[in-house]
């Protein structure tokens, strides 16, 4: 299991029995959609998810996901619109739709309103509804041009392409989603709308205030993330490819293009990234996907995504745990044919002059050549883990650490099996030897490469310097 599949948990995965099938299935990371529901509902996933991680073994990680500035339209009491291509319509807040005839829609946000200029596109409903602005009556009110035929109900999520929106990332609901979220025990926060660094540190700075920090996600989802995407990965801890608000942001032809740009400057940054939205999108009503489905998932593995996401798959659909077998399946004869006919061995890391990118890349090579079982690595941090994962080893890669907390993150990082290390051993290379014999993954005369820190004398801790060929 080198991909990673993420599940997110819903009305159709939220008992006990059918978020134990989704972990047999092969997911490990759990995401929490805090966009729906109460802390009492959060807290019940949470105990299922920690009572099924010490009834299996398995790392299982939870990812808060906060809603994030999501624009919805009003409702000023008209219902349903029906709208015809080329129809023309008016954008405005509820005060000035008093008294109009014409068909309108509502948004009481006056800066955006006031923002409009003619040629900006507006997109509805998940981009199934396009309008081109033609012009303006006042400050409150814009003038538009459908572009495509479709409805418009109230109270639904609206897009501006291309437009930077002055409402900040992190809202006052996500504080507080934060704070329940960090009191329940998650592991990692994927951010929504995120358009620059200085959004992931605001979001950094309001976990110190609540007393910890936890590995952040950026989800991008806006063209100005996609163009800040080197600065954001710097601040950030991985990035999500969220493909739908993404895709309204930009012309779809572009889309895939910015999914490999994406997923490229994370693998060269060492840094976990996740392909999200519609992924098995059939599987929702069908039991099984479309074929250009699992062709779009299996690109994106070899593209070089760490996870891979299953959204209302899992959250909504008839079929959740044939979704997660189904998703698994198509990760292993994709990765079977990575590495038959793709590379002869390992990447190279960027950055190698760095002494612990070079030896995680020798490390690899290492094991490429002697044909060993696995990679073990002891990281405090994870880091380590996570630079072996970017070279993308044959190999799996045991990350021991102590910390629950790092191994649960390594989670997010391709090829990685977090495990706890043995207490009794006293340095990072005893313990992965030790650990090595004691564990039923390795028969007796097999090879794994170890890498660890080993420290001097009186030396509390290290950098990785030291890789081992270790036979059991």
């Amino acid at each position: 299991m080198h991909t990673k599949i993420i599940a997110t948990l819903g009305p159709a995965s939220q008992d006990i029995e059918t978020i134990r099938e989704l972990v047999d299935a092969g997911a490990r990371i759990f995401r929490l959609n805090f966009s729906h529901g109460d802390e009492r509902h959060f807290a019940e996933l949470v105990a299922a998810i920690r009572g099924l991680e010490a009834e299996t073994g398995h790392t299982l990680t939870l990812l808060q996901d906060l809603s994030g500035p999501k624009i919805r339209t009003g409702d000023v009491g008209r219902g349903t619109l029906e709208i015809a291509k080329g129809a023309e319509v008016l954008l405005g807040t509820s005060d000035a739709a008093l008294g109009r005839e014409e068909p309108f829609i509502c948004l009481d946000i006056p800066e955006i309103v006031k923002g409009l200029k003619v040629g900006d596109v507006v997109a509805l409903s998940d981009g199934m509804l396009r309008f081109s602005v033609t012009g303006r009556q006042g400050d409150q009110v814009a003038v538009m041009v459908a572009e495509t035929a479709g409805i418009a109900p109230p109270r639904k999520g609206i897009a501006f392409p291309g437009k930077t929106t002055l409402l900040d990332a992190l809202t006052k609901k996500d504080k507080q989603d934060l704070k329940i979220g960090m009191g329940l025990g998650v592991d990692a926060v994927a951010m929504s709308y995120v358009q620059k660094p200085e959004d992931i540190a605001d979001l950094k700075s309001e976990m110190r205030y609540l007393g910890k920090t936890l590995p952040i996600i950026a989800k991008l989802e806006r063209r100005n993330a996609f163009n800040n995407l080197l600065r954001i990965l710097e601040e950030s801890d991985g990035v999500m490819v969220a493909r739908g608000d993404l895709g309204l942001e930009c012309d779809l032809s572009e889309l895939p293009a910015m999914q490999k740009r994406i997923i490229g400057a994370c693998n060269a940054a060492g840094k976990p990234v996740i392909v999200a939205t519609q992924m098995l999108l059939s599987m929702v009503t069908s039991p099984v996907p479309t074929r250009a489905e699992t062709t779009d998932v299996a690109n994106a593995i070899l593209d070089g995504a760490d996870c891979i996401m299953l959204s209302e798959e899992t959250a909504i659909g008839k079929y959740p745990g044939k979704a997660v077998r189904f998703m698994r399946k198509i990760a292993d004869q994709a990765e079977d044919f990575l590495f038959e006919d793709l590379r002869p061995g390992p990447h190279a890391p960027g950055g190698q002059e760095h002494p612990a990118k070079f030896l995680a890349y020798a490390a690899c090579l290492l094991a490429e050549k002697t044909r060993s079982k696995a990679l073990v690595c002891h990281s405090v941090s994870g880091a380590t883990a996570r630079t072996l994962s970017a070279c993308r080893p044959r190999q799996p890669i045991y990350a021991l650490s102590p910390d629950g907390k790092v191994r649960r993150f390594t989670n997010f990082s391709w090829g990685v099996i977090p495990a706890a290390p043995p207490e009794a051993a006293d340095s990072h290379l005893d313990r992965a030897e030790e650990f090595v014999r004691l564990s039923p993954a390795f028969a007796d005369q097999d090879t794994v490469v170890i890498t660890a820190g080993q420290p001097k004398r009186d030396q509390a801790y290290t950098r990785t310097n030291v890789v081992k060929v270790y036979e059991k």
